[in-house]
C-alpha cells in the first residue's frame, strides 16, 4: 500500500522519511520515550535512519504497519509519531509518543482518533488495540480520552529493555466512533462467572 497522508484540525499526518531522520532522533532522545516506549535505548542515529528509511516503508509497502509522523501544518515541526501494527486481518494494535515541547495539547490523542478512524474505514478492522506498561499514565490518558475501553492487565506482556513486564489493554471498536464493523459483535451482558 502507498503511504497515506490524513489531516485533523491542527495536524498533518504523513509517512517519514530520509528529511526527518534528524527530527525522529532528536525528539527520540527524550528518557521519557526510551522510558515507556518499546525503542532502542540509547537511541542512536543510526536507529532514526533505519527507521526512517527501512522500517516505515517497508510497513507501508507490506501492510504490516502503517506509520506517521505527527505534524504541525506550518513549519512541519514534528509534535509526535503514531503506528499501526497489523496483528490479524481484523486487528491492529495501536502505538504512539509525543515529542515534549508539544505535549499536553491534545496532538496525540487527535492523531489516535484520526488513525483510528482511517483504518475503521479504510482497512475494515473491527478492533483497535492499544497497550501501555503499567505505570505510563499518560499514555493512559491519551486512551481514555480517545475514547478507549480500559480492559484490564495482561502480566508479563510486553518486553521492554529486556525485562519482561506488565501493561495495561484497551480497546477501541469502529462503534465507539459509531461507525459499522465488518462482522457483528455481540457483547456479554452481565454473565455469572
Amino acid at each position: 500500500m502507498e503511504p497515506v497522508t490524513l489531516t485533523t484540525s491542527r495536524l498533518l499526518m504523513r509517512t517519514v522519511g530520509p528529511k526527518d531522520t534528524d527530527s525522529v532522533y532528536e525528539a527520540a532522545q527524550d528518557p521519557d520515550i526510551q522510558r515507556w516506549t518499546t525503542i532502542p535505548s540509547p537511541y542512536l542515529y543510526e536507529h532514526a535512519q533505519s527507521f526512517a528509511e527501512q522500517l516505515v516503508p517497508e510497513g507501508w509497502a507490506n501492510g504490516s504497519m502503517f506509520t506517521w509522523g505527527l505534524f504541525l501544518p506550518v513549519g512541519e515541526d514534528l509534535v509526535g509519531m503514531l503506528g499501526l501494527t497489523m496483528r490479524s486481518m481484523s486487528e491492529a494494535e495501536i502505538g504512539f509518543w509525543g515529542t515534549k515541547e508539544h505535549r499536553g495539547n491534545g496532538y496525540i490523542t487527535e492523531a489516535v482518533l484520526a488513525a483510528s478512524r482511517w483504518a475503521f474505514v479504510h482497512l475494515s478492522l473491527d478492533r483497535v488495540e492499544w497497550r501501555a506498561e503499567v505505570g505510563n499514565r499518560p499514555s493512559r490518558a491519551v486512551a481514555e480520552r480517545a475514547g478507549f475501553a480500559l480492559e484490564g492487565t495482561l502480566r508479563s506482556a510486553m518486553v521492554h529493555q529486556g525485562v519482561r513486564r506488565d501493561c495495561w489493554v484497551g480497546s477501541l471498536l469502529p462503534s465507539d466512533l459509531s461507525l459499522p464493523s465488518t462482522a457483528p459483535y455481540l457483547p456479554t451482558r452481565n454473565q455469572p462467572a
